[in-house]
Formats: C-alpha cells, structure tokens, sequence
C-alpha cells in the first residue's frame, strides 16, 4: 500500500517504474503520483493526503466515504478530491479494503 503525507517541498520522484500523473492544486505545487492511484485529502485546511488505489474506488466503505464528501463538500470540488475524516481513519479504510481482496470484482 502506497500513501504519503503532503509535503511543502517542491517536486518529487514517482516510485520506480510508475509512470507519473500530474495532479493541480490551488498552489503552484507540482504533485506526481503514480498510475492506478487517486490521491484523496483527508480533513479539511491542509489534511493528510493518502494515495488510494483505483481498484478500491468500488469498495462499500470507500464508497461511503466519497458519499459524505458529496453531502459536504458537494460534487465540484476544486483540486484533489478530499474526504471529512482525518488521516488515521481514512488509511484505515484503506488497508481494510486492501485486506478484503483490493476491491477487485470477478
């Protein structure tokens, strides 16, 4: 499982063999993050940023989590999608999702 905390510092390598994806932000920050990944900001103001694997998307508690975005911040967001729970929870979520098979559909 992959995640990293959002950095004040200015880019950055992707792991190696990841073919880099740009992400924008409201800032001038450049953010690289890998295929097969969504970054997804936990909190509001400057939360903890947690790469999510595309696979997960599908999976009920991730799902739940992108519905309360949607009743609390709404369907436009600007920038990296971001999700009201804070950091521990949301990887959480994650490695439990990841535990339970990685969200993969046969």
């Amino acid at each position: 499982m992959m995640w990293r905390r959002k950095s004040s510092s200015s880019g950055g390598v992707s792991p190696a063999g990841a073919s880099p994806r740009h992400g924008g932000d409201d800032n001038d920050e450049c953010n690289v993050f890998p295929r097969g990944y969504v970054p997804i900001v936990a909190g509001s103001g400057d939360g903890e940023r947690v790469l999510v694997p595309v696979s997960l998307l599908g999976d009920p508690c991730i799902a739940e989590l992108l519905d309360m975005a949607v009743q609390q911040y709404g369907y436009g967001q600007p920038g990296v999608l971001r999700v009201p729970c804070d950091g521990e929870r949301l990887r959480r979520v994650v490695e439990g999702a990841l535990r339970k098979g990685g969200g993969q559909s046969a």
